[in-house]
């Protein structure tokens, strides 16, 4: 054997290496462990709603060429300090791994879809799920772990498209609400070798039996998302690792139990220039991305549908509370004035703070609050006092603010960074009251003069804690 050609990669696991460069052999197999001790590229992904001067940023970040499997991705020429970035702290992108964004191509065209992401956090997939099923649709997105769902919630906020709604349940309380989604997307738990060149700490944490552990918490989640997904529904399957038990024995497993019911879903369209491996098992697509042929990390994606012939019908469990209460008509009216097309949203209360939703998902935002515990969704806007509201913090990201409804307060950079760290403000440049603190044009949150002082009103939790060295 001469697996000890790897043997100058002490930071790769010995038994990885060994399986690699036997399931791969030896040219194939060195060339990905020698791709793993190189620099990851740098990716992200603009969004639509919120980039302004697309072109400038782009320039600003060092932008070299387009994610070529996503029309809103870039990869950057070396990666900057994005949190000194005003324009990362608006939403205007999501600095999101460029193999992991093959998962655009994958939904289809999921305008007005109901998207679950069974396993969102931190949130990259979830923010590019939303900007495809667009206002009419919804992604409702989970994180299990209420720590990394807080992370989930706050990403949510900055992308602010307000179709989502974040939750943090088991997965089976999820596939309790039978049949109810389009597409349902798994990007799993995993053993996170496709991760080793970019997290030292995957490979620190890697044994032969956490991928064991992995597959087997693979199986369950597989079960529980086909269980939530509608016949004709579309199911994407990704990780970001390499072995076979966690990848294709996955949807081998689950073709096991599923039989008939999974279909082939349409074909997606792939260039050969790109290094994507494309596969096959049974009735799923397979696409694998490996460091050493593809501009990108480890990860692997597969997509099937639910036959439409398939036993299935929606169910939504019973609810246990009621905590949404409608907007009475004086609420509407002045939340109207702060929102675009206000007619084709619904408004209510819930725990204090006043939220909408577009109307063609408000019902069914309502029906899973009651049931789960949704910790975001929609677009949080704030609360009444004596008849005129006080801006949530959020509703400065929403794409549908109206900034007719305050005035807008424009700052330079090293301005909107003290801002961003919740410092002191100039009252000069900003008008008496509430105002939307921007730089170049794009909303950073809200501030409020009152004489001669400005309250700050940038949430402590996400400040700024750097300086710049």
């Amino acid at each position: 054997m001469r697996w000890a050609l790897c043997d100058n990669l002490p930071m790769l696991p010995a038994k990885f290496r060994e399986r690699v460069l036997r399931d791969l052999g030896e040219e194939q197999g060195r060339a990905l462990c020698e791709a793993l001790k190189g620099e990851p590229p740098v990716s992200l992904r603009l969004n639509p709603a919120c980039a302004g001067d697309a072109e400038e940023l782009l320039r600003e970040l060092g932008a070299t060429k387009r994610v070529p499997w996503h029309e809103d991705g870039w990869y950057l020429s070396e990666r900057p300090q994005f949190t000194f970035d005003p324009a990362f702290h608006a939403g205007a992108y999501y600095v999101q791994e460029a193999s992991s964004q093959f998962v655009g191509l994958l939904a289809g065209d999921a305008a007005g879809c109901r998207i679950l992401d069974l396993c969102a956090a931190p949130g990259g997939k979830t923010t590019l799920y939303a900007t495809l099923a667009g206002p009419a649709g919804l992604v409702v997105a989970n994180e299990i772990d209420r720590r990394r769902a807080a992370v989930l919630a706050d990403n949510v906020r900055k992308w602010g498209t307000g179709n989502i709604a974040v939750t943090t349940c088991d997965p089976r309380a999820l596939g309790d609400f039978e049949g109810w989604f389009d597409i349902v997307a798994a990007d799993a738990p995993c053993s996170g070798e496709g991760m080793f060149r970019k997290d030292p700490g995957a490979c620190e944490e890697w044994s032969e039996n956490n991928v064991k552990q992995c597959a087997i918490r693979q199986d369950a989640i597989l079960r529980e998302a086909w269980r939530a997904l509608k016949p004709g529904g579309r199911l994407i399957y990704s990780t970001c690792t390499f072995n076979r038990e966690e990848d294709e024995g996955t949807l081998e497993r689950m073709l096991a139990w599923a039989g008939d019911e999974v279909a082939e879903a349409p074909e997606t369209k792939t260039d050969e220039r790109w290094g994507v491996e494309c596969g096959r098992v049974g009735a799923f697509r397979t696409y694998r991305f490996y460091p050493h042929k593809t501009c990108g990390e480890g990860f692997f994606a597969a997509v099937a549908q639910k036959s439409p012939a398939a036993e299935s019908r929606m169910r939504t469990p019973k609810n246990r509370r009621t905590l949404f209460t409608p907007a009475d008509k004086a609420t509407t009216r002045e939340l109207s004035r702060w929102v675009r097309e206000a007619d084709e949203m619904r408004f209510a209360m819930v725990a204090e703070t006043l939220y909408g939703w577009p109307q063609e998902q408000a019902e069914a935002v309502r029906q899973l609050s009651e049931v789960l515990p949704v910790i975001y969704s929609g677009a949080a806007l704030g609360q009444l006092f004596k008849g005129r509201l006080k801006p949530d913090p959020a509703l400065a990201f929403y794409r549908n603010l109206n900034r007719e409804a305050l005035p807008q307060a424009e700052l330079e950079r090293e301005e909107a960074l003290e801002y961003l760290r919740r410092g002191e403000v100039r009252a000069a440049g900003l008008a008496e009251g509430m105002n939307l603190i921007c730089h170049e044009g794009r909303a950073l949150g809200f501030a409020k003069r009152i004489g001669g002082r400005v309250n700050n009103l940038y949430p402590s939790s996400l400040r700024i804690l750097k300086r710049k060295p």
